[in-house]
């Protein structure tokens, strides 16, 4: 379950609670705003709103929070975010597929090739790497969801293509077109889900070395510091052996 934005085999992170709890907390706004903005401002009627709704309420984001940030990007004054994908190379010749929300484009251009750049990567140009990846729906469980066989059994009965499950969670994928579809039949047997989004799903995995992974998480950790940035999606492995010597 490496390899995509919530780096599930790397456990530790930098930095204050609380400083992280607003960055992400900022970052699901800004998603609820395009959601929004992209659609109705009922998430019954919006499925990429309904989405982002999910995410916020698994990162135990108010509610209060979120009915400002929809009735924001419903008024005439909420912000206007453009969608752009980076995609480059990380340390170990990892493929990275960088997703953001900017009202400022030249800013985070600036700001994500210098994270880049500094950590061991490069940024190359559009299409430079995404062909090793599968566009595709994601649906997310907590491990407390259910055990292996009965979340297989759940994912099959309501049409996803395959299941990833281990000790921290379950990862449902499905087709682009049936992503929202098969979100809605999973809630009725395992209730809500933590996320439901379009994702990039690696072809291949790249297993990192030591040398190589401690900087790819000082990439990852300053790509999550910037606010413009939404989700990085990876098709990086690394070791439980490599991450306790790094821990």
């Amino acid at each position: 379950m490496a390899g995509h934005s919530k780096f599930k085999n790397i456990m530790y992170r930098k930095g204050a609670q609380d400083k992280k709890r607003s960055a992400a907390f900022s970052k699901l706004s800004r998603e609820i705003t395009v959601a929004t903005k992209a659609g109705l401002p009922d998430p019954n009627a919006n499925a990429r709103l309904r989405s982002a709704i999910i995410a916020a309420r698994a990162q135990s984001m108010p509610n209060d929070n979120i009915a400002r940030a929809i009735a924001k990007a419903s008024g005439s004054d909420g912000e206007n975010y453009e969608e752009i994908r980076y995609e480059g190379f990380g340390p170990g010749g990892v493929s990275l597929i960088i997703e953001a929300l900017t009202d400022n484009r030249n800013r985070t251009a600036t700001n994500v090739r210098t994270a880049v750049s500094k950590n061991g990567g490069n940024l190359g140009a559009s299409g430079s790497v995404s062909h090793g990846f599968d566009r595709m729906g994601l649906v997310s469980y907590p491990a407390r969801a259910g055990d292996a066989d009965a979340v297989f059994e759940a994912a099959l009965d309501a049409g996803a293509e395959d299941v990833s499950s281990g000790d921290d969670g379950h990862e449902i994928w499905t087709s682009i077109e049936s992503l929202h579809e098969v979100a809605k039949a999973l809630e009725a047997n395992l209730g809500e889900a933590e996320g439901a989004k379009l994702a990039w799903r690696p072809q291949t995995m790249v297993e990192v070395g030591e040398g190589d992974a401690a900087n790819l998480m000082k990439l990852l950790d300053a790509l999550d510091d910037d606010d413009d940035v939404q989700t990085v999606w990876g098709n990086y492995e690394v070791s439980d052996a490599v991450m306790e010597k790094l821990s």
